[in-house]
């Protein structure tokens, strides 16, 4: 004889657990996402803070919400496919509810050295397309404000800026 399993509670409860842990599922199964992120999708579907503080608690236990893991996973994507800068991902993910001390420590790892390579990568890319001459000062503009709308420092693409095209006009003489 075999033992069978004791069929669902079909509390309101429990009920209302399981929905909100299968929108969660749902929502992650299309990427990664912070709590904030669950929380206020379950806010905005009604559920109830306490139910949604028990479904998030549960899926954070077994790994499937992890803000620092979402935060390691975002900023090494965007810097890899869009250049971002560090101010740009800090902004970026306080909008996705990360908390400060983990947007602190995710950061940690990018010096301005290497924020200023990657500067410079975007802008090589950039100027290999480019015809120079006598419009240098329009491209100049176009360079700096493509670096700054990746979140660098006026004085960082301007500088970068600067050395790229002087670097570039160098090397077409050649």
């Amino acid at each position: 004889m075999t033992a069978s399993c004791p069929p669902p509670s079909t509390s309101e409860s429990s009920r209302r657990d399981e929905q909100a842990r299968a929108l969660c599922l749902r929502l992650l199964t299309a990427r990664a996402r912070t709590r904030a992120e669950l929380a206020g999708q379950l806010a905005k579907r009604g559920y109830p803070d306490d139910v949604s503080n028990r479904v998030l608690d549960r899926l954070a236990a077994v790994g499937l919400v992890d803000d620092t893991d979402f935060a390691e996973q975002w900023v090494q994507s965007r810097r890899a496919n869009t250049g971002k800068s560090r101010r740009a991902l800090a902004a970026e993910l306080h909008t996705k509810g990360v908390d400060d001390e983990v947007i602190t420590a995710v950061l940690a790892d990018i010096d301005g050295g290497a924020e200023r390579a990657r500067a410079e990568q975007l802008v090589r890319a950039k100027l290999r397309r480019e015809v120079l001459g006598k419009d240098d000062a329009k491209v100049s503009r176009r360079l700096i404000g493509m670096l700054a709308r990746r979140g660098y420092s006026q004085s960082v693409a301007c500088e970068v800026v600067f050395a790229e095209l002087a670097a570039e006009r160098e090397r077409r003489r050649v």
